[in-house]
């Protein structure tokens, strides 16, 4: 499991079932975040609550209106299609500006210990899709997102953070919010193929990566990409080829069903290596506790992969990274 807490601290009830179920990781969110002395030792804790100084700690810092740390513990960034749009002028200074600004979001996350951010977004929006994406996506373009996605993670591996590629197989023909409802994809195979599976055929290689709560009608009709062992199976581990370590999204969202507990199990048994649960409610939690044991076997091997990318961040000067990512976007002013 990858938990998350409820406040800036945590509580006794919080430490004691954490020393007792041991996830594996947890997931910060805003509520959790009130001053850097403050975020330091709630990072702190969470690892001390399980024993384990390599626990990973997770957050979503993307830029733009999914950013969980703001001033004045880090700036705010502009959202990923600014990005697409430089990259759209001028190729070398979009991939440039994307992997500064992920360099950046490093050295924002690693002064409070937090390990792994859920970034790169891959998705690659369709016409008239739900803005629930929007432009949170880096373009229209497969091409572009694979190119904007490779840089942004390579930006965060270089500052000693992990990427989590996000949300596979593809959440850009989503015509719902999957936190409130479950969106159903019709398109054929042949084109999720040429366009949605893109980006992450191309990034394979990364460590972790984040579900889809998405049916695809032409690979399996009946369940979301998070509970199908169809395409977690055949495409995701086979025809996309990732190996790396699968999380599930939230647990919590609407798009999918059944209580936590069922859903953790169908989580799991689609072939998912960790499930995700972000709020933080103490009854949700041992719910899910309940069907997911500690990892062990392939998904332990995938986990140690992961975290055995982690490197330390490399000697830039910071005051220099900012002015020159400041620069990218005076460029095109």
């Amino acid at each position: 499991m990858i938990l998350g807490a409820t406040g800036t601290e945590l509580t006794a009830d919080e430490i004691a079932f954490y020393r007792d179920e041991r996830p594996w990781g947890f997931i910060l969110f805003a509520r959790n975040v009130a001053e850097p002395g403050q975020l330091g030792d709630l990072v702190a804790a969470m690892r001390d609550s399980v024993g384990r100084a390599d626990a990973p700690v997770f957050i979503d810092q993307e830029g733009g209106r999914v950013q969980r740390l703001r001033p004045p513990l880090a700036p705010d960034y502009p959202n990923a299609a600014a990005l697409g749009a430089i990259h759209k002028r001028d190729p070398e200074a979009g991939l440039r500006a994307a992997w500064l600004m992920s360099r950046l979001h490093a050295m924002d996350l690693a002064r409070y210990g937090i390990t792994a951010d859920c970034l790169p977004v891959l998705d690659v929006p369709v016409a008239g899709a739900h803005d629930v994406i929007g432009n949170r996506a880096y373009a229209h373009d497969p091409q572009a997102v694979i190119a904007l996605g490779r840089a942004a993670s390579d930006g965060l591996m270089a500052g000693g953070v992990l990427p989590v590629m996000k949300h596979m197989p593809g959440h850009g023909r989503a015509f719902a919010d999957s936190h409130k409802a479950l969106p159903e994809v019709t398109a054929s195979l042949d084109e999720l193929r040429a366009h949605d599976f893109v980006p992450f055929k191309a990034l394979a290689d990364l460590p972790m990566a984040m579900t889809a709560h998405i049916v695809y009608h032409a690979i399996d009709p009946a369940r979301p990409a998070t509970t199908s062992p169809i395409v977690i199976g055949d495409i995701i581990r086979g025809e996309i080829g990732f190996d790396g370590l699968l999380m599930s999204d939230d647990v919590s969202m609407h798009a999918l069903s059944g209580d936590f507990s069922a859903r953790a199990e169908a989580i799991l048994a689609a072939g998912c290596d960790l499930v995700l649960h972000c709020h933080g409610i103490m009854p949700e939690m041992q719910a899910v506790a309940e069907k997911a044991p500690e990892l062990s076997g392939k998904s332990l091997e995938r986990a140690n992969r992961a975290l055995a990318c982690l490197k330390p961040g490399d000697d830039l000067e910071e005051t220099a990274v900012r002015a020159e990512f400041a620069r990218c976007f005076e460029a095109v002013a």
